[in-house]
């Protein structure tokens, strides 16, 4: 059967190795975990699966950027002034605690998304409902909500004059360095740039092991595209890609429902509007699918209105269910999938002393009338002194933005809060026609962006199996062998007469030839079995007297515990052929 409590993985993750809390030793430290053996290998399979899919098959880029920014970064971002969470606390045990994660989790309120509401409404909630303190149980109708910002502060190089901050996510170490990546790729777009990397937010209140900390990984792509040009993605690769569809319109409906339709058809319908968004959709359910995420436990969740992000016009998220056995659905945030427009590139190009915009080559040289003047500074210098350079910059502006403001005989600047009239046949105004070969633009950016962490909690909860094997009860992870911390154990039957030094052989062999081997030799082979079938190895090889005689091995199947025998000459092939799917059990 499948199913597991968030308790009982919790536990399993730790006692084989996959993670728990970090700094055990000194009371442990919440928000932090530390991938043991078991996960650091899975994770690091989940990362390259992931870079495969969205990077080498895209054709995208890779870049890999510190992790400490300076603080005009994220002036110019927003992070600054609105990256916050609301945070109340408890008057009486002092604790602090996210105040709409307070009003989401009490089942009475009926709010499922209360991020996207105003502090003051939640307030107003925590009063109705008379909600309490989750530590103590203290009421907290009548305390303040203070906005609480999320990012980990720290200063650059000695002293406090230059501060700076652990970015709360990737995205931003590409983007600042738009103007040399564009030379990269020649200035054509579209193009992408990938990352994969830790990102920082000081969590009020970690919860759910890795579903909630203040140290993660994510996986984002930035994809700039010319958002007036026809390239669109080739959605033929992904149209028949099926997954459920919650819109933004089925939600505020009172029994509006996820809809299950192809990629094909949420494009079409117009459930998902933009092309390149339809596209990502269908190659992350496509990748979510491929780790081992239960598709009948996913959906694409639109962002409501109230939950869109400062820079977002559109977003959909990447949903998973881990839910406890018996307990109502719980669906956590995979990943995001969002058009950010020009927000970020524009907000650079205005805060640094860098051009964020590429080059578009016209297809043919146009003509094109501009506005210039050649203001006469002979007269400009008598009549405003100090102020004539000013008064020249800001007719310029004035005739690029208002060319019809002279079309009388003065016209009026404004400078410094003081007006300047000058006479326009003093500005030297002229209408010239000009030809152009292209213009500047400020590319827009889709972004997908994937945690990591989450995935790999998601992919451990769907593959948690319990069934029964020769009267005695079995635990095992059906994870895809791509992502499998372990692709193959190898045992021998007992650690004498040489079984033990041929077993040991064939373990070298086989890593050798890229796979990650478990060699074991304590205990029964039935434990033996037992412990790996517990972290998800999806084949055993077993060396035995046979072996010994005509070359062969037992090669044993996790999921169906059927066994088969195979030359040790074949072994490496076999076991690739299966990893690769080109080769079922059954077949052999």
């Amino acid at each position: 059967m499948s199913g597991v409590s968030a308790e009982a993985l919790v536990e399993l993750a730790k006692r084989r190795g996959f993670f728990l809390q970090s700094a055990g030793a000194y009371g442990g430290v919440s928000g932090f975990y530390t991938f043991g053996p078991q996960g650091a290998a899975m994770k690091r399979n989940v990362e390259d699966t992931w870079r495969e899919r969205f990077a080498i098959q895209e054709g995208h880029m890779e870049v890999d950027a510190p992790t400490v920014l300076p603080e005009p970064v994220f002036e110019a971002s927003g992070h600054l002034d609105g990256f916050d969470d609301m945070l109340v606390e408890c008057p009486e045990c002092g604790q602090s605690h996210r105040a709409d994660h307070i009003v989401e989790d009490d089942p009475d309120t009926g709010i499922e998304e209360a991020e996207s509401l105003a502090p003051e409404r939640v307030e107003e909630v925590i009063a109705e409902y008379e909600l309490a303190c989750p530590t103590c149980g203290t009421g907290l109708a009548g305390q303040a909500i203070e906005q609480f910002n999320l990012m980990f502060e720290t200063t650059i190089g000695p002293g406090s004059s230059s501060p700076g901050y652990l970015r709360p996510e990737t995205a931003q170490g590409i983007f600042i360095e738009f103007p040399q990546l564009a030379e990269y790729a020649r200035n054509q777009l579209p193009f992408g740039v990938t990352q994969i990397g830790r990102a920082y937010r000081n969590e009020i209140s970690p919860r759910k092991s890795l579903l909630r900390v203040r140290e993660f990984t994510q996986a984002e792509l930035e994809l700039f595209v010319d958002p007036d040009a026809d390239d669109v993605p080739d959605l033929s690769a992904v149209a028949d890609v099926t997954a459920q569809f919650y819109s933004a319109d089925a939600q505020a409906e009172a029994d509006g429902e996820p809809v299950e339709m192809t990629v094909g058809e949420a494009f079409d319908e117009g459930v998902v509007a933009d092309p390149w968004i339809a596209y990502y959709l269908g190659v992350a359910a496509e990748w979510y699918a491929a780790i081992g995420v239960d598709m009948d436990r996913f959906r694409f969740r639109q962002h409501r209105p109230g939950e869109l992000a400062h820079y977002s016009e559109d977003c959909w998220d990447a949903e998973g269910e881990v839910s406890d056995p018996g307990e109502d659905p719980d669906w956590i945030e995979l990943g995001g999938f969002a058009y950010r427009a020009d927000y970020d590139l524009s907000k650079h190009d205005a805060h640094s002393d860098e051009d964020f915009t590429v080059f578009k080559q016209y297809d043919e040289p146009v003509s094109v009338e501009t506005p210039t003047v050649d203001p006469a500074m002979g007269y400009l210098g008598p009549e405003f002194g100090g102020a004539a350079g000013n008064v020249a910059a800001a007719l310029e502006a004035l005739a690029e933005d208002e060319p019809d403001a002279f079309d009388g005989e003065d016209v009026t600047v404004d400078v410094d809060g003081e007006s300047y009239t000058v006479p326009v046949e003093k500005t030297g105004f002229a209408i010239e026609e000009v030809t152009e070969s292209g213009e500047h633009i400020t590319p827009h950016v889709v972004e997908p962006s994937l945690g990591i962490d989450r995935a790999l909690y998601t992919a451990l909860d769907h593959a948690y199996r319990e069934d029964e094997v020769d009267g005695e009860e079995r635990t095992y992870l059906e994870l895809p062998p791509e992502v499998a911390p372990t692709t193959v154990g190898v045992f021998p039957l007992m650690d004498k007469d040489g079984l033990g030094e041929r077993a040991r052989e064939i373990a070298a062999e086989l890593r050798t030839a890229g796979f990650s081997v478990a060699y074991d030799d304590s205990g029964a082979i039935g434990r033996r079995y037992r412990r790996q079938d517990e972290i998800g190895t999806p084949y055993c090889v077993t060396v035995d007297y046979d072996t010994l005689e005509d070359a062969s091995v037992t090669i044993r199947d996790r999921d169906s515990t059927d066994q088969t025998r195979v030359a040790v000459a074949d072994l490496d092939s076999t076991i690739e052929s299966l990893v690769d799917g080109e080769t079922t059990f059954d077949e052999l």
